[in-house]
């Protein structure tokens, strides 16, 4: 190969890692961009509690991160029990009733996402608790 075809050949080389590079770069930046959307995304979930005996509820509502979720609590709630609260991003929906009763207790918690059960669950005893929790319905 002679001189000047090296060097065709060498700038079409570089030309090619070039334009592969802003492929890449496009791809990651599309991605960065998917990744923004859904930690910002805010969706709504409803829990809901019924049974008898509950003496708490804790639910996680907006704020804290998805490794420490805030939290809010009810005492001696009114069963049924229900609320609609709006979570951001990958945060997770999560509901836990809590009951001590020597009679015996029972419970259920359900959290629905646009009218879908994302998570249900069940508990009977003298002492029970049980929880709901589900994976962000905006993680993607």
């Amino acid at each position: 190969m002679n001189r000047i075809s090296r060097s065709i050949a060498s700038a079409l080389v570089a030309g090619g890692l070039v334009a592969g590079l802003g492929a890449c770069s496009e791809i990651a930046d599309e991605a960065a961009k998917q990744v923004e959307k859904e930690v910002n995304e805010q969706y709504e979930v409803t829990y809901e509690i019924t049974g008898k005996g509950i003496d708490s509820i804790d639910y996680h509502v907006d704020g804290g991160d998805t490794t420490k979720p805030k939290v809010e609590s009810v005492q001696k709630p009114t069963l049924p029990w229900k609320k609609t609260v709006k979570l951001r991003g990958l945060l997770p929906p999560g509901v836990i009733p809590v009951a001590v009763d020597p009679a015996g207790v029972e419970m259920t918690c359900k959290i629905t996402y646009q009218g879908k059960v994302i998570s249900e669950q069940s508990a009977k005893g003298m002492a029970a608790a049980t929880g709901c929790i589900a994976v962000s319905p905006v993680a993607g």
